[in-house]
């Protein structure tokens, strides 16, 4: 049709680009009516989204959209069933009666569960891994399903950066090191804290600082894998900080 509005809207399946398309499936054709339906935080003008809504209304067009909102609406019903049904086994897994903290503000990610999986976190493990800067709630279920929320197996952080495949290589023939790197898993719990490494580039946080010292020094892939490393062991350490805890609590005096 030969719209523009991915131009001057960064993302389409947003509020305003569904305010949009759906008035347009119901038959508004006008720019300027259609740019009335922008949310507030959008920084595009009216006259620039009214200008980008230029196009043709043929009938294969529309009739192609209008499938394509029918497949969109679908995709969403069965993900909501989706988070249904794990809010409904993670209550039934979690201890209740335990809230975590005030958490820190962060922009939920786009395909996120639709519900409050921090206290869920929170619960299942008895700390709040979301106060480590680079990982959310889904990085940190990702690495809980692959290692469960018991992490005593592990008996220092060595061990379990050892078992993610995130320590050094030790390949050493006649006392000399031929090589370093890391071995090649398909570990997903390391996968997801490699992504929440990756993620650091921007972060105005001390392990932003981190992130982005290692990179100026060495390439990017062995700096996000040196990060993970890192995270791997917060969360250990965050993890067996608590559970010390509640064993001196526990421990009679």
């Amino acid at each position: 049709m030969n719209i523009q509005l991915a131009q001057v809207i960064s993302d389409v399946v947003g509020e305003t680009g569904q305010r949009i398309i759906r008035a347009i499936l119901a038959g508004e054709r006008n720019g300027q009516v259609l740019a009335k339906l922008k949310h507030f935080r959008i920084r595009a003008t009216e006259e620039g989204i009214a200008k980008s809504l230029q196009g043709n209304w043929r009938e294969e067009h529309l009739f192609a959209l209008k499938q394509a909102v029918s497949l969109y609406d679908a995709y969403a019903a069965e993900l909501a069933e989706c988070d249904r049904q794990l809010e409904s086994m993670l209550g039934a897994l979690a201890r209740h009666g335990r809230e975590p903290g005030k958490a820190k503000r962060r922009a939920r990610a786009k395909n996120a569960p639709r519900f409050d999986m921090r206290t869920y976190l929170f619960q299942l493990c008895g700390v709040d891994l979301t106060q480590i800067d680079g990982i959310d709630v889904t990085t940190a279920f990702k690495v809980l399903a692959e290692v469960g929320a018991d992490l005593s197996r592990f008996k220092t952080a060595k061990h379990f950066a050892s078992w993610l495949g995130l320590c050094p290589g030790t390949k050493i023939s006649g006392g000399k090191v031929l090589s370093g790197a890391s071995k090649r898993t398909a570990n997903r719990a390391a996968q997801a804290l490699k992504l929440a490494a990756a993620s650091l580039r921007s972060s105005r946080s001390a392990l932003g600082a981190y992130y982005r010292r290692l990179a100026a020094r060495m390439d990017k892939p062995h700096a996000v894998t040196a990060c993970a490393h890192k995270l791997a062991r917060l969360t250990l350490c965050l993890v067996d900080e608590r559970r010390s805890l509640c064993r001196s609590r526990a421990s009679p005096l």
